[in-house]
């Protein structure tokens, strides 16, 4: 337990890429991208996935590797390489109605085709990888299964729970990054969401990718919400409110863009 707050007090003192913020992360991210392989590899097992010459799948495929390709260099530039150390980008599109898209730690992507009427096309499909991939990099699941844990595992402390709650920290893992369909799931918070569109407007930019296009696109899922907003606004709406602090961070994305 000695070591697990030490290891804390460290990752207390790393940032995230972009926003700066400072963050506790008390699992090893290790340990998570192990276990996002094979639970990813089960996923693609019982869902159907387009192949990729599909135009689609090849346009994710496509969309997914400029964003990673430029969030790699970024990072480098910036010291924090680290964060992406043993992620191994794999991007996949799954045909399902339902309007999605998720990213798992070690760089495992899925977008759901229900998206694609929304996105329209690649500058589109960018805002929504974008956003995922921030998740990604800014550990926000870890966060998320984190304090879940710690709640959850009645007074062990985390290292006991991870050893003598297997299935506990299985559950809660799949919860947090949105595979868990008869578990529920762990939304992001509102200060994680406002996060990764502050960063997805970066690495789009990056990727050559115009910004601008991400305030249409949430204006565009505001009018598909209806009663019961689709899975990827998660607890943050695509209200005036996002669309007022998008366009509030467009400055700082433009000044890394360069059309391709």
């Amino acid at each position: 337990m000695i070591a697990v707050l030490v290891t804390a007090v460290l990752v207390a003192c790393a940032k995230v890429p972009v926003s700066g913020r400072k963050q506790v992360n008390l699992l090893p991210e290790s340990m998570l991208v192990g276990m996002s392989l094979e639970q990813y590899q089960e996923f693609l097992s019982t869902n159907k996935t387009m192949a990729s010459g599909h135009s689609d799948a090849a346009m994710v495929q496509r969309v997914g590797n400029r964003i990673a390709t430029a969030v790699e260099t970024y990072l480098k530039k910036k010291g924090q390489g680290s964060r992406i150390k043993d992620y191994k980008w794999e991007f996949n599109l799954v045909q399902d109605d339902l309007v999605n898209a998720w990213a798992m730690p070690g760089g495992k992507v899925v977008v759901y085709s229900g998206i694609l009427p929304i996105t329209e096309d690649e500058e589109g499909l960018a805002v929504v990888m974008g956003h995922e991939v921030a998740h990604a990099i800014a550990r926000h699941g870890n966060e998320r299964m984190s304090q879940q844990l710690l709640l959850q595992a009645g007074g062990l402390g985390l290292s006991a729970a991870i050893q003598e709650k297997p299935e506990l920290t299985q559950n809660l893992f799949l919860m947090s990054y949105g595979l868990a369909t008869n578990l529920g799931s762990l939304k992001f918070s509102r200060d994680h969401e406002s996060e990764a569109d502050r960063m997805g407007l970066v690495f789009m930019s990056l990727a050559g990718y115009n910004p601008e296009r991400a305030v249409g696109f949430w204006q565009k899922m505001a009018q598909a919400g209806g009663e019961k907003p689709p899975e990827f606004l998660s607890t943050h709406p695509s209200d005036e409110t996002r669309i007022k602090n998008i366009q509030a961070h467009m400055a700082e994305a433009k000044q890394y863009f360069k059309p391709q």
